[in-house]
This record gives C-alpha cells, structure tokens and sequence, in this order.
C-alpha cells in the first residue's frame, strides 16, 4: 500500500524482496505499478542492506521497502553446514550496514521501511514481554518510526473467512507524538479496506449513523452490516466521497483525493 501510494504521487519505488516472496498479482490489486517497481531478490543479508545503501545513495528513488529483517541472513551463515551455529551473525550485520545507512538516509530524501516479524523469547517467565524482533537491537535505536501491527479478529460471513480485523500502535516516533493507535480490516486479496475506514472514522464523528446493525448517512439507509454497507459504498462512490469529504472537513486536512472504485 506504502508503494502504491509513493506511486500515486509520483514517486518511484524499490522493494528488496530478501524472502523471494513477492506475489506480483496481489501487488496490482493493491494498485502498484509493477512495471515501474524496480525489484531486488538479494542472496543474502549483505547483499541486500548493500543495494538498499546504493539506492538511497543515488537519491534516485523515494522510498525502499526491505522485507524482512527475518530474512537477512548473512553470508557466512549461508555457506555454513545446516547445523552450525552462527551466534549474533545478523544483529551484527544489521548494526554495521545501519550505522552506514542512518546518515546516508539523512542526507537523502528517500524513506526506507523494513518490514520485521514477532519471535518468543526463550526462558522469558515473569516481567517484561517476552516477545521481541529479529534483527537485534541496532534497528530498534536507529528506526525513526516504529509500528507494532497485529491482528485482533478474524473477519467472517457465517463460516468463510474473507479478512482480518488489525491494530497497529506506533511504539516509538521521533516526528510526531508515540503511542497512537488505529484499527483497521484486511480483506484477503484486496487488501487495506478503505470502504471499512471511511465507516469506523464516520461513525465515530457522527458522519454516519448507526442504530443496531443498521447503517445511515442523512436521509439515505446504507444497510444492514457493516459487509453489506462496504458493498453499498462500492456501488455508490458519489456518496463514499461525501462521506470521505466530511471526514477531512472534521479533521482540517481539506479535500479528500478522488479514488478509483475499489478504493485503492
């Protein structure tokens, strides 16, 4: 989503793909211009954090996502047998390459996101989380913004699964106040649902009205569910942008953009 709107904007975008995991069908229903996405599938960690400092060196591209720290294996640990152990290989690594990439990134005007996973701390009982990131400590200190994104529902119709219900809590920010949190759906396939934001965000301000499981916005019944309201919004993008319209108004941001009919 990041990359789309980078995109929309007039931005160019990279994506190091260390996991070889890109699905390039499901980034074009997310609206991203695949055919402009330069794509890196590095071989190992080194390799990766090296094409992420070159790009953000040419000041050429405005924003690199790296996904994941997960996946930034060291080459030494590479070439190793399976079994042996590499004690600290990738924390070192991330905290060597990050020391070089923090003040190239200043001087720069490209935005770089690494994309992290959750791991369990072993023999953690008692105070503290025992969850924690791979990767080590480095990216923790040296990231100016850093978001904790978790699902909290599984969205349903009777028995099928058709997404998830996400909280992300920004746990750290050196530009704006920390601690802020939001709610948003993830529709298998589709993606972030902006029909799902524009219904919390005008519920929440009065925009729109409920009353049980009924939905309104004015004198028009938008339906029953918030399922069949998305749906209604789909088919009804003159109302969506009233509605999206009043949002921004409520929040002083202006105009809100004209988007296309699946919201992205």
């Amino acid at each position: 989503h990041i990359i789309a709107e980078a995109q929309k904007r007039g931005g160019t975008a990279a994506f190091i793909d260390a996991e070889h995991a890109l699905d390039i069908t499901y980034a074009r229903r997310l609206g991203v211009k695949t055919e402009e996405l330069l794509i890196s599938q590095p071989d190992y960690g080194e390799q990766a954090l090296d094409i992420a400092d070159l790009l953000v060196r040419s000041n050429a591209v405005d924003i690199v996502v790296i996904d994941s720290v997960a996946a930034l294996i060291p080459q030494a640990e590479l070439e190793g047998e399976m079994g042996e152990t590499q004690v600290g290989g990738q924390a070192r690594l991330m905290s060597h390459a990050l020391r070089k990439l923090t003040g190239t990134i200043h001087k720069s005007n490209t935005a770089v996101v690494f994309i992290n996973q959750i791991r369990m701390k072993i023999g953690v009982t008692g105070y503290g989380s025992p969850e924690t990131t791979t990767g080590g400590n480095a990216l923790k200190f040296y990231a100016s913004t850093r978001m904790d994104i978790r699902r909290i529902q599984t969205l349903k119709d009777k028995e099928e699964v058709y997404g998830s219900r996400c909280r992300v809590k920004v746990v750290k920010n050196k530009v704006a106040p920390p601690f802020r949190e939001a709610q948003f759906d993830i529709l298998y396939g589709t993606g972030i649902s902006r029909e799902g934001e524009i219904i919390d965000m005008g519920v929440d301000m009065n925009i729109v009205d409920k009353s049980g499981a009924w939905f309104a916005y004015g004198s028009e019944r938008l339906g029953q569910g918030k399922e069949n309201v998305r749906a209604f919004l789909l088919e009804h993008p003159d109302i969506r942008q009233q509605i999206e319209e009043k949002i921004y108004q409520h929040l002083g941001l202006g105009q809100a953009q004209e988007t296309d009919v699946q919201g992205q």
